[in-house]
């Protein structure tokens, strides 16, 4: 992978000023390591009249590999030949593109603490690149970049010299001639080199906005592709596009009025603004669960699998709850769930009204009886699909509260998230995700195998297509089973006291 950067000068403004503004000394051959290789930087020639400086990118094949997320060539999961043969030791993409950043920092930045004159100051450059992959049509190259004020040359590379009428490859060689400022020509390849490639070796995330709009400076303002250059950046992502795009529209319109763009983004007071803030979906599923326990007026509560306790806090706030018991089978949850609600500075009559217990939902636990209420709240994809059925009994089948409350993710609705890659779910730790057809199955095979009425209620955005981002069952026990025993059967062992470390690790 290689890029040549050359200038012209005279003996009055010699062309290796070139090394100035590199922050590179013509005189020395100097490597660097990188994540994915390793980056040289030499001068095939520089001389007065005549400088040229070239960055070469040496691929570490393997390390690529390692390193890969299943985003872009050569890193994908689901070809493994793929990640070992392919184009990224020899054309520009992205790899280039960070390479440019990491190895010209400051020259990206327009700063040369030597000479302060010399980034303010266009230079007469040329810049090649042997092989740089163009998708798309076959003028885009010439679109991308002639608006910026190069001359554009992007010759097309034969697939094969001996075999002519195999035609062109998808690769063209570029070489680029104009008078810019050096720091804007490494701007516009940086942002320029991955949108061509279309492709990206890391996941994109929201700071690539940023880098972007800094990239983009001065010049992807009113290019006239500049939807093109943002949607293909940011990896096709279509809230980080809208984003940039609705900023870059903003940065337009101050420079067209010859102001700063905090100025015109002054339309609301922040300390006065009214608009309504995006709720976050732990809030709306902890809203929608305090409802419906305040609809069945349950005043004793269970929070099974209470984490660190942010439910236990909610209930706490309100009169109607006065009996409170958070169960997690992590003690180190339940210490960090009794610091947070702060039990140790609680008056005595407020510290009466919680507490907290360690157990194991897999487990029959006496200590769960007879309570109005019980919620599993992102609890049971937590568990192994052969535990559930342990779990079923231990709360439907021995504790029997009044109520129960399950919620749990709607996998339709990942596709919605433009953040989690498709096939992921959305926790590390989540054995499953149940689509609205396979949790509704589930829920009504417990209610009738253990004597309880469900409805369901959707929690967030119901989307017409894919459902609410969150699904929540609410199981109501029937009036002529209010006093019923719990259904005969073996039991699994009886677990009152507390869990050991090891039974902890195991459960």
């Amino acid at each position: 992978m290689f890029l040549t950067i050359t200038t012209t000068g005279s003996l009055e403004r010699p062309a290796t000023d070139l090394g100035y503004l590199l922050h590179k000394h013509p005189d020395n051959a100097q490597r660097f390591s990188t994540s994915y290789g390793t980056a040289h930087v030499l001068y095939p020639e520089a001389t007065a009249e005549r400088c040229t400086a070239a960055l070469l990118l040496e691929v570490d094949a393997v390390a690529l590999v390692r390193r890969a997320r299943g985003k872009g060539r050569g890193g994908g999961a689901d070809s493994a030949l793929a990640q070992y043969v392919n184009d990224r030791p020899y054309a520009a993409s992205s790899l280039l593109a960070v390479a440019i950043g990491t190895v010209f920092s400051s020259a990206l930045k327009g700063q040369c603490r030597a000479r302060p004159e010399l980034p303010g100051r266009p230079l007469p450059l040329r810049i090649e690149v042997p092989a740089l992959p163009a998708r798309g049509a076959g003028d885009l190259v010439t679109r991308l970049f002639e608006p910026l004020g190069w001359a554009v040359t992007a010759e097309p590379v034969a697939l094969d010299e001996q075999f002519p009428e195999w035609g062109d490859s998808r690769y063209v060689r570029l070489v680029l001639e104009g008078e810019l400022r050096l720091a804007d020509a490494l701007r516009q390849l940086y942002v320029l080199l991955p949108v061509l490639d279309d492709a990206k070796h890391y996941w994109v995330s929201p700071d690539e906005v940023d880098k972007l709009l800094r990239s983009g400076e001065g010049w992807l303002e009113n290019h006239p592709e500049q939807r093109l250059i943002t949607s293909r950046y940011l990896a096709r992502r279509q809230g980080l596009t809208r984003d940039a795009l609705d900023r870059l529209e903003l940065a337009r319109l101050a420079e067209a009025d010859d102001s700063e763009a905090e100025e015109l983004d002054n339309a609301v007071d922040e300390e006065s603004d009214t608009e309504e803030k995006p709720v976050p979906l732990a809030v709306q599923r902890r809203e929608a669960i305090l409802g419906e326990l305040r609809a069945a007026k349950a005043a004793r509560v269970l929070d099974l699998g209470c984490g660190q306790g942010q439910l236990v806090g909610a209930l706490l706030k309100e009169a109607q709850f006065t009996d409170i018991v958070g169960v997690d089978v992590s003690m180190r949850a339940l210490k960090e769930a009794a610091r947070r609600l702060r039990l140790e500075r609680m008056s005595e009559r407020q510290a009466a009204r919680v507490r907290l217990l360690q157990g194991s939902l897999a487990y029959t636990d006496a200590r769960l009886k007879g309570y109005d209420a019980a919620v599993l709240s992102e609890v049971i994809e937590h568990l192994d699909p052969p535990r559930l059925p342990a779990l079923e009994y231990a709360v439907f089948g021995a504790a029997r509260p009044g109520a129960v409350l399950v919620s749990t993710p709607n996998v339709e609705y990942n596709v919605r998230w433009e953040s989690l890659p498709a096939g992921h779910v959305r926790h590390s730790d989540h054995r499953f995700e149940w689509t609205r057809a396979e949790f509704r199955a589930w829920a009504e095979g417990v209610a009738e195998r253990h004597g309880y009425g469900v409805e369901f209620r959707p929690v967030g955005p119901d989307d017409p297509e894919v459902g609410p981002p969150t699904q929540l069952a609410v199981f109501t026990m029937a009036a002529q089973d209010m006093d019923a025993k719990p259904e005969t059967k073996p039991e699994p062992e009886t677990k009152t006291g507390t869990k050991t470390e090891k039974e902890e690790k195991a459960a």
